[in-house]
């Protein structure tokens, strides 16, 4: 994305309000790229970072100090969430998208550290391009948690993302990673190529916001499967270990009792009838749009 286009007239302000702090994220969803809009997973996300904060494995007591690395961070929003708890965080994505990604880091530390700095951890932004082994190595893996937010959509893009992921992860690794099922063909085989690596979770609606939520979009929670194990399983080649010091957390994700195992059948999006003069919250406004956009998608005028 060129910089000329931060100031552009298809560029808006996005406020929203992440663990008690105001806050605003540029985004131009007419631009060529993906990672210039806010998608609806990201706000899944934080929102259920707030509800599971106050104790446990997500409260600043466990993740301050935290190493954090975010893949396709786009405009930032699941990263400052993590930020926001403690953590040092670096939100990532390709070069195009580091323009705005900068904007909405510098502005809203600026914002944080105005009001209440102390519980903020730090956040910066680097260029990483999955795959790429020299911008994996300059972040110096591995890291403590590796976020992601819409990451998946495309068949062609798993197994870059999934080997970026080993790349970055270590033995105490924990994978948090979300996205709307836009695809179940994608999403089947994702899954399928995940479990030969990772011990894989899924978030219940009982742990996440009750109204950022919806039965198309999905929180996972992983951490790898011992390497013998990932061996006998994986029918990937397996890259050699990027160098760093094994991280220091010390909760394994198979003791995590807020979490389910994960089932194969997800819920379809139900498709309720709208009465006249209904008034819809954001977070509904939103939704209604994204099943109106997909289905405009699927409609064949002829």
């Amino acid at each position: 994305m060129e910089p000329d286009r931060l100031n552009s007239p298809t560029t808006f302000e996005m406020p929203l309000e992440i663990l008690g702090h105001e806050l605003q994220f540029s985004q131009d969803p007419n631009s060529k790229h993906l990672g210039t809009t806010v998608w609806d997973a990201s706000l899944v996300f934080v929102k259920f970072l707030e509800k599971n904060c106050r104790k446990g494995k997500f409260s600043p007591a466990k993740l301050k100090g935290k190493r954090v690395i975010e893949l396709g961070a786009g405009c930032g929003v699941s990263g400052f969430g993590m930020a926001l708890l403690g953590c040092d965080v670096i939100v990532t994505d390709q070069k195009e998208v580091l323009p705005i990604l900068k904007r909405n880091v510098e502005r809203n530390i600026s914002r944080v550290m105005q009001t209440n700095p102390d519980s903020f951890g730090s956040i910066k932004v680097s260029e990483l391009q999955w795959g790429d082994r020299d911008h994996i190595m300059a972040v110096d893996p591995p890291f403590d948690y590796i976020i992601g937010t819409d990451v998946v959509y495309v068949e062609h893009l798993l197994e870059p993302l999934l080997q970026t992921i080993v790349d970055l992860s270590g033995p105490r690794t924990t994978i948090l990673l979300g996205y709307e099922i836009r695809s179940t063909i994608v999403h089947e085989q994702m899954l399928q190529m995940w479990k030969k690596t990772f011990d894989v979770k899924t978030v219940p609606k009982s742990k996440m916001d009750e109204t950022f939520q919806h039965p198309s979009i999905q929180l996972f929670i992983m951490g790898p499967k011992p390497m013998a194990e990932r061996l006998q399983n994986t029918g990937l080649a397996t890259a050699e270990k990027v160098d760093g010091v094994e991280t220091s957390g010390e909760d394994n994700i198979n003791e995590e009792n807020v979490l389910e195992e994960e089932g194969s059948d997800f819920a379809e999006e139900k498709v309720e009838t709208i009465l006249p003069n209904t008034k819809f919250s954001d977070w509904e406004a939103r939704r209604y749009g994204s099943m109106a956009a997909r289905m405009l998608r699927d409609v064949k005028i002829t």
